[in-house]
């Protein structure tokens, strides 16, 4: 096959259509995120690149500007049979990681309509290319000129030229700048050394690139680092096509060598070799050579002639690319199609999973108000008890609000009931499982151990409500009650107590006692109400401050957004808790320090039913059953029931309403803690902490105080700007792959 019919038959295997379609997805920059089919040249600086090049276009690219290789280039052919002449068109694709202001300028600029009827001409307009690259490309991506100034010399956008004619072949190369060991001063540096090597690495480990290495056939080829570096990449030589240049320089006698190698290359099952015969630095100044007539009759005298004609030639080139391309494409495109597919809803996932976007202060206003409305449910349904509504209540615990306060309440009670009072307080009789504290008269004459172990067991049972194992109030250790451990009350001897105070505070009372001594009584009989009280307004408070906070954290999903909301609601808060301490701290002096006062009529009616309790029991001793009348007890026998001293009688009635007093003081206590320290301030009330948290509150933020809760931090805003860059790369790409 000669290489006009191989030419022939690779024009009829070009599939224009798929070839334009992969063209224009690295057009919307869709090759950043997705690996394309594409033919990539690549090479050490001076191994003949752009001598290649020029061979494939037929133009003459200009060798000082340094435009070939600063950045990619991606050449696009095609053939349009409504043309008469050539037309070239430039333009930019900038770089994945471009800020939105450098995307924008890259992308509209644009050269098109450039006619090319000779060299001459097109060297004209590179040039004029050239010099709007240095004055607006070279400044955008922030490239240095050639002033030794301290800008990057090398940029990771590409420059995309689309030529079209009547007579082009479909096909699409990219260029990427030669790799190097050296640096140049005032121009590279180290870090450019690296910085090319990465890009022509990234361009080669694309598993859909066939690799067009060029190599000068002049030197020990072995040695060439392009080669080592595509051998590692593709061990097997199944996407690497290797460019033999510059055959003319290879010593005499050692070009069976070259010959000999292109051979193997055919033999192995590898793409192989082809070697290509570039003009040489004096005909290129004389400017009127042809190239290909050139390459022609170097390859007509011996001992070129020996190599196969497939495998020399700039036209053999032509062929075997479009044909490594076409195919390349066809077998790559439906799973392009599909990662294209994939890739935009993987980023459309990511980019949700940020949220809403948090820029503007509109934006974050916006945001602000729907995290408060969603709190503002969730605490709706956590005072209902409606718990089904949300998930989120069966994950965490503290986020049942009603349900803690209302198990916190029962503790109180039973807590304030049998370990409130110092000393327990006799019994009455024919009342058996009362809860108030009293006792008969043969358990007051013992001290049982068994008992007192017991309530010690029942006192230890609080510190599961221990304020510091239970909940994070670490930012509320200020103010909160350490806890502390609650003695048990003293089963016996409250009558000595009592004779015993009042003995040392009578005054000339007979058969009464000086009103002031019930307060002292009172006073110290209630001694534990204020380690019971403060340990639970203290535990309410730690109940209420974890709901905000893990509430905040559920409907924010960001714990940094919730984070900054609780540091800004923090010192409202904290004064709504300390409004709460203050309350009972005045329920406590009031019941503890001020003058003992009811007018419920409980506290008639149990002390009525203590002082009947003498008469009863004593009465109860000269009963007997008559078979007619049941239980008598006959009058003669109550007027000698009584047996006591005057103190001792004084003491007793001490005791009976000191008893009925403290149970309707406590009972009072208990309700006025949970009710208006606990329900009203910290619950329910309407000045809840909870309702802090409101859309008035969000309302008055400044647009400073917006940023700094709920803003978008560098980070972030970067990474949304990459999504969104990506999905709108991809969106495009898509469309061009559905048409």
């Amino acid at each position: 096959m000669t290489i006009t019919e191989a030419h022939t038959r690779s024009l009829e295997l070009a599939d224009p259509a798929l070839l334009e379609k992969i063209d224009k997805l690295f057009g919307c920059n869709v090759g950043e995120y997705v690996s394309l089919p594409q033919l990539v040249v690549v090479g050490d600086q001076s191994c003949g690149k752009s001598s290649v090049l020029e061979g494939l276009t037929k133009l003459n690219f200009p060798r000082d500007s340094g435009l070939c290789t600063r950045f990619a280039t991606h050449i696009i052919f095609r053939r349009d049979g409504n043309l008469v002449l050539r037309e070239i068109s430039a333009s930019i694709i900038p770089a994945s990681d471009a800020t939105p202001e450098e995307d924008q300028k890259l992308r509209a600029w644009k050269a098109s309509g450039l006619q090319s009827l000779s060299a001459e001409d097109f060297s004209r307009t590179m040039k004029e290319f050239t010099l709007i690259l240095v004055c607006k490309v070279h400044d955008v991506m922030n490239l240095s000129s050639c002033d030794g100034d301290q800008k990057p010399t090398f940029s990771n956008s590409v420059l995309q030229l689309e030529i079209r004619g009547p007579n082009e072949s479909h096909l699409s190369v990219i260029d990427v700048p030669g790799i190097f060991k050296n640096t140049t001063s005032d121009r590279t540096t180290k870090n450019d050394i690296t910085l090319v090597r990465n890009m022509v690495l990234r361009y080669m480990q694309n598993q859909r690139s066939i690799m067009l290495a060029v190599v000068p056939a002049n030197v020990d080829i072995a040695t060439q680092e392009i080669i080592e570096m595509a051998s590692e990449i593709d061990p097997e030589g199944g996407r690497t096509l290797r460019i033999l240049t510059k055959p003319d320089l290879v010593d005499k006698g050692a070009e069976h060598k070259v010959i000999q190698l292109i051979h193997d290359g055919n033999a192995n099952g590898q793409l192989g070799w082809i070697l290509v015969r570039n003009l040489g630095q004096k005909q290129l100044q004389a400017g009127n050579v042809d190239r290909d007539a050139e390459e022609r009759m170097f390859y007509q005298h011996a001992p070129w002639n020996r190599v196969p004609p497939e495998n020399y030639g700039i036209s053999a080139l032509t062929a075997r690319l479009q044909e490594l391309l076409t195919s390349n494409v066809r077998r790559e495109f439906p799973s392009v199609r599909s990662e294209v597919i994939k890739r935009l809803k993987d980023s459309k996932n990511l980019l949700q999973s940020l949220g809403v976007q948090r820029e503007t202060a509109e934006q974050q206003r916006r945001v602000l108000l729907d995290i408060v409305s969603a709190f503002q449910e969730i605490t709706q349904h956590a005072l209902a008890t409606n718990y089904g509504a949300n998930d989120v209540f069966d994950e965490d615990k503290d986020l049942r609000l009603a349900t803690l306060v209302s198990l916190r309440n029962g503790v109180f009670s039973n807590n304030l009931a049998q370990l409130g009072h110092t000393y327990t307080f006799r019994s009455k009789p024919e009342r058996t499982g009362d809860t108030d504290g009293s006792v008969d008269d043969r358990e007051e004459r013992r001290n049982n151990p068994a008992d007192t172990e017991k309530q010690q067991d029942i006192m230890q049972s609080r510190k599961t409500w221990d304020t510091t194992q239970n909940t994070s109030v670490a930012d509320l250790e200020d103010i909160l009650h350490a806890s502390e451990l609650v003695g048990p009350s003293f089963k016996s001897g409250i009558l000595p107590w009592i004779e015993e105070i009042y003995s040392n505070s009578r005054g000339f009372e007979i058969g009464t006692f000086n009103h002031t001594l019930l307060s002292t009584l009172m006073k110290k009989q209630s001694v534990k109400w204020p380690i019971l009280a403060r340990g639970y307004i203290s535990d309410i408070i730690s109940v209420v401050h974890a709901f905000v906070r893990k509430a905040l954290e559920v409907v924010s999903k960001s714990r940094q957004i919730s984070t900054n909301i609780m540091s800004l609601l923090m010192d409202d808060l904290v004064e709504k808790y300390k409004q709460a301490i203050s309350t009972v701290e005045f329920l406590l002096q009031i019941e503890r320090e001020g003058t003992p006062l009811t007018l419920n009529h409980y506290f008639n009616d149990n002390l009525e039913k203590c002082r009947q309790k003498l008469m009863y029991s004593t009465a109860a001793k000269k009963s007997f059953d008559d078979c007619k009348h049941g239980e008598v007890v006959r009058l003669s026998d109550l007027a000698h029931q009584h047996h006591m001293s005057n103190v001792e009688h004084t003491v007793r009635d001490i005791h009976d309403i000191l008893g009925s007093y403290y149970k309707v003081a406590r009972k009072r206590f208990l309700d006025n803690v949970c009710m208006q320290a606990a329900d009203h301030y910290l619950v329910t009330g309407p000045e809840a902490p909870m309702k802090l948290f409101s859309p008035s509150w969000v309302n008055d933020l400044s647009d400073e105080r917006l940023e700094e809760i709920v803003g978008e931090g560098r980070p972030l805003k970067r990474r949304r700007r990459q999504l969104q860059k990506e999905i709108e790369d991809l969106e495009a790409g898509k469309a061009v792959l559905m048409k």
